[in-house]
Parts: C-alpha cells; sequence; structure tokens
C-alpha cells in the first residue's frame, strides 16, 4: 500500500455520527449552516472531492483524520424568517444554508491545513492510501 497525497476544500466539526454513515457507502444529503463551512463551499462544483472531519476549525491540524467524499449537486440557499407579534414587535432575519449530496470515497489524514481565518476557505493536502491489488 502506497500514499499519495490530494489538496482539496475541508469541511470541519461534522458530527461523526454523520461520518459513520457515509462509511456505509449510499450517497447522502448534509445540510450545513456554519459560516466557515459555507464559505469553503463557496468554492466547490460537483464532481469536486473535499475532506470532511469531525475536528473543529479552531483545532484542525496536520494529523487530523477524516473522510475523502465526491460532490454529487450543491445548493446554497438564503432563507428569510420574519416574526411579527402584534402590533409592535416586527423582527426579520435572513441565514444562509447549504445542502450537499456527497458520497463517500475513502479515509485519509490531513498532512498540511491552510485558511483557518476567518472568511477564507479551508484548503487541506491529505494523505490518502492507495490499494493496488495482484489479479
Amino acid at each position: 500500500m502506497m500514499n499519495c497525497t490530494l489538496k482539496c476544500i475541508a469541511l470541519t466539526g461534522i458530527g461523526p455520527h454523520v461520518i459513520e454513515e457515509l462509511k456505509k457507502g449510499k450517497p447522502r444529503t448534509l445540510e450545513l449552516q456554519s459560516a466557515h463551512n459555507l464559505i469553503s463551499l463557496t468554492v466547490v462544483s460537483p464532481g469536486d472531492v473535499m475532506l470532511l472531519t469531525p475536528v473543529d476549525l479552531d483545532d484542525f491540524t496536520g494529523g487530523d483524520r477524516g473522510i475523502i467524499v465526491q460532490v454529487i449537486s450543491l445548493t446554497i440557499n438564503m432563507k428569510r424568517l420574519v416574526e411579527y407579534a402584534a402590533p409592535y414587535h416586527y423582527e426579520e432575519r435572513e441565514r444562509m444554508s447549504a445542502r450537499i449530496q456527497v458520497r463517500y470515497m475513502d479515509g485519509a489524514i490531513a498532512k498540511s491545513v491552510e485558511g483557518t481565518r476567518w472568511g477564507e476557505p479551508t484548503f487541506a493536502e491529505v494523505l490518502r492510501p492507495s490499494h493496488y491489488r495482484a489479479g
């Protein structure tokens, strides 16, 4: 077994139960609302590969584990919430979210991490095992 490296977007703080569900092999749709992950998704397109890790962005460094997934579809949208209590209270809020459908590809370990400051997409160079089979 040899390792190869790959530079890709990293989504951080993904629940361990979500990662375990993806490892079962079926494509799954995730809804993300964290600002740092939304910023990272602005540079992602269907067909791209990404690293998903349960590690929070503040703690994400080389050596952390995650999984490599392929993006099947991606939609980023804005939801407007209006709260009204007659006659004096009126509040309007907006919430941005992303729905992303992904498919599990492999496990991986982050070799290095870039873009952990506010407003930057987070990239990771990952070590991905390559499997060779005699046949």
